[in-house]
């Protein structure tokens, strides 16, 4: 299951958002975009997580914390 997490603080690292997600279970992924635009930077990721059940843990377990002093928004990623 792919899980779409925003509002990551700038500094996020992939490692960090790993870690993160690690205590729901297994990660098989972790992609970390950024957007510099000057107006408006944001950086977003990808988390793969293979068991549903686990994944919609980490959504509901993460949606709303703070990572690196940024309440992140988590949910399942759209597909394509």
């Amino acid at each position: 299951m792919r899980i779409y997490a925003s509002n990551l603080a700038l500094d996020v690292t992939e490692e960090d958002l790993k870690e993160a997600f690690l205590a729901f279970g297994q990660v098989t992924y972790v992609k970390i975009n950024r957007d510099q635009a000057p107006d408006n930077p944001s950086t977003f990721g990808m988390i793969g997580m293979p068991l549903k059940n686990e994944a919609k843990a980490a959504i509901s377990g993460m949606h709303g914390k703070k990572l690196k002093g940024r309440s992140i928004a988590v949910n399942e990623a759209g597909g394509r």
